[in-house]
């Protein structure tokens, strides 16, 4: 019904006008105000400098093919008026607009002087070609003037070309441009012949513009990350490619920082993921307030946010990244819990036009990982250091392979008696990881641990020695050898129940008695989070299976851990026991260790005896097991039948 009577009334318009003796110089301004109201802001794929949608220069350049230089400016003006009320821009960013326009208008107004074109009364074919190529060289003339006054306008404000930096502005902008212009004509034509299907061209201008929005919001939400609103991994892949273009500072370098959040999972895991996202968008806010010039900020998924701008030297980086880490210092309030925020940053540095993307990315991460392992918070990229992290890339990638394939041979387990200082029998083993390459051979399990720690392949590695374990200590059982075996568990295991189904669906298999089995935990692990590892302790102890806390004394924890969770053993460090010889404060340590262990009913082991005198010590101390080279170096399980008939002759 509405689209009927829009058709009556642009039937009538004729009449209308004819009647009321409307001039069409009138109509034709009053449509080029009208179609103000259709601009909107459209963001480009950089999310810098937005640009002004608006289709009013095909009816004011229509105005400049009909009346001249004067009508032109004055429609334009009330057009821009418009624009500026509609849209709320600041009125010098109006005046600057009006100035592009009057300039570029002045340009074409020359070429149709010279010209002189007159389409409704030329009838020959020269003459109509030649009035074409004059309109087409006064459309051509108004182009290059309005994108050279956007050129001088960056130049003069010191810029350096940044309106053609801006993920390609200006060539957006003269595409649209182009298109409405040369729309002019006709609708000149069609003003001298019959004013009144003038206004026909809005259905067409409204569609090509509602098209245009939406197409501009996907390409925003295309580049966008939805939660943080800030650039995606696609948004900050453009922001590279517009630093790096032909228009860049010489005399700067593009420069990304990788931040990655410390400890996210934790909140995520204690709070809830709606928290986490809270944590998330807070973090974003912070980053997003700095003060950086032609920077743009990203979050590349999870916890990990890049920062991309163009700086003149290392130090102006590294000032950068502590910003950055600045920013983040003050705890965030999330449901009235105050939670601190610390971030490992990476810096990279873009050295030359042979490194893309991808290179810078690999870099700033290298860095990042290089922050996380140092504990600094910040690192830059040193090229020395590429090598290192791409063999460890590679030894990753090679011992989740050995891990997959059970029938490779390369993954083994070695266990380590632990003896009854006043009994002199063997009470336990504890199980320890071995991994041969075939081709670097034996690697240390320190750095295996460290390695695999801050990956999904420490889940992979203790289900592993879960299977391997409880698989052996059953295969012990059928023998007649009634042994207990420890088993290491990470910190990253104790925040879910993964670890316990697991434990409980082997120890079911294998039917296998569950004190038999003891887990070991870190005191660096109890400290991280005490109340979800006290969860899934309790869960385990639920089996029938003991826990023990290993390294005991390097983490300065609270009494009161011991006090509330089920631990049947403490594993003193061997730190502390090996300077017990010669170190009183030591000695000390470990004699009110083993006391306190006592009254509350827990046994302990004490963890790198290499010594007669030192097991001495100890059993004088009262410590309940020990464990080192003194009695045995770790062995493969199928040694330690003869190693035990060994040492109970030599025992005897």
């Amino acid at each position: 019904m509405a689209l009927l009577v829009v058709g009556v009334l642009l039937t009538q318009l004729p009449y209308i006008i004819d009647e009321a003796h409307i001039p069409p110089l009138w109509i034709m301004t009053a449509l080029g105000a009208l179609a103000g109201t259709q601009a909107f802001i459209a963001t480009p794929a950089t999310f810098r400098a937005p640009v002004i949608i608006c289709p009013t220069i095909c009816f004011t350049f229509a105005v400049l093919l009909c009346w001249g230089l004067g009508p032109a400016i004055l429609a334009q003006s009330l057009a821009v008026a418009v624009v500026t009320w509609r849209l709320r821009r600041p009125v010098t960013e109006a005046i600057e607009a009006l100035a592009q326009y009057t300039v570029s208008f002045a340009a074409a107004e020359l070429v149709l002087w010279w010209g002189n074109p007159d389409p409704l009364h030329h009838h020959a074919a020269s003459q109509v070609a030649s009035d074409a190529l004059t309109v087409l060289g006064a459309v051509a003339a108004w182009l290059l003037v309005y994108a050279g006054f956007a050129i001088a306008v960056a130049r003069l404000r010191g810029d350096n070309f940044a309106y053609l930096r801006a993920g390609g502005n200006l060539a957006n902008q003269v595409l649209f441009k182009t298109a409405l212009v040369m729309l002019s004509p006709i609708l000149a034509v069609a003003a001298h012949i019959n004013i009144g299907f003038v206004p026909l061209v809005f259905v067409p201008l409204y569609a090509v513009q509602r098209m245009a929005r939406l197409s501009s919001q996907r390409d925003r939400q295309s580049r966008l990350d939805p939660l943080t609103g800030l650039a995606n991994r696609t948004g900050l892949k453009l922001a590279f490619a517009a630093l790096t273009g032909p228009t860049r500072d010489p005399e700067e370098r593009v420069t990304l920082l990788l931040a990655d959040l410390d400890e996210f999972k934790q909140v995520n895991d204690a709070l809830g993921h709606e928290v986490g996202d809270q944590l998330l968008v807070a973090v974003a806010d912070r980053l997003a307030r700095l003060p950086v010039r032609d920077g743009t900020i990203a979050r590349l998924g999870g916890d990990e946010f890049a920062f991309i701008t163009a700086t003149r030297n290392p130090a102006e980086a590294m000032e950068l990244a502590h910003a950055v880490v600045t920013a983040l210092d003050q705890p965030v309030s999330l449901d009235g819990l105050h939670v601190d925020v610390t971030a490992s940053v990476g810096i990279a540095m873009h050295e030359s036009s042979r490194e893309d993307f991808a290179t810078l990315m690999r870099h700033a991460d290298i860095a990042m990982y290089d922050a996380k392992q140092r504990g600094g918070g910040i690192a830059a990229y040193e090229p020395g250091s590429h090598q290192d992290s791409v063999e460890r890339l590679a030894l990753l990638t090679d011992f989740r392979r050995a891990l997959e394939q059970r029938d490779s041979g390369q993954i083994s387990m070695h266990y380590q008696p632990q003896v009854c200082l006043k009994t002199g029998t063997v009470q336990g083993v504890e199980a320890l990881l071995r991994w041969r390459h075939p081709r670097l051979g034996l690697i240390s399990t320190q750095e295996l641990i460290t390695l695999a720690e801050r990956s999904s392949v420490m889940h992979l590695l203790t289900m592993r020695v879960i299977d391997e374990v409880v698989a052996q200590v059953a295969a012990w059982s059928a023998e007649g050898l009634d042994i207990r075996a420890s088993i290491n568990v990470s910190s990253r295991d104790l925040y879910g129940d993964d670890v316990v189904v697991h434990l409980n669906g082997q120890m079911t298999r294998y039917a296998v008695d569950p004190s038999k089995i003891q887990i070991e935990i870190t005191e660096s692990a109890l400290l991280r989070d005490p109340n979800r590892v006290a969860g899934t302790v309790t869960r385990i102890c639920a089996l029938g299976v003991s826990v023990a806390l290993d390294d005991f004394g390097t983490g300065y924890s609270s009494l009161q851990h011991l006090r509330k969770l089920p631990i049947s053993e403490i594993k003193i460090d061997k730190s502390f026991v090996a300077g017990m010889a010669n170190n009183h404060d030591d000695a000390a340590i470990v004699r009110s260790t083993v006391e306190m262990a006592r009254s509350l009913g827990i046994r302990t082991v004490a963890e790198g005896v290499e010594t007669e005198y030192t097991r001495a010590l100890l059993e004088e101390a009262g410590c309940t097991l020990a464990q080192g080279w003194l009695t045995a170096h770790p062995m493969p399980a199928q040694d330690l039948h003869g190693w035990l008939d060994q040492f109970r002759l030599a025992s005897a």
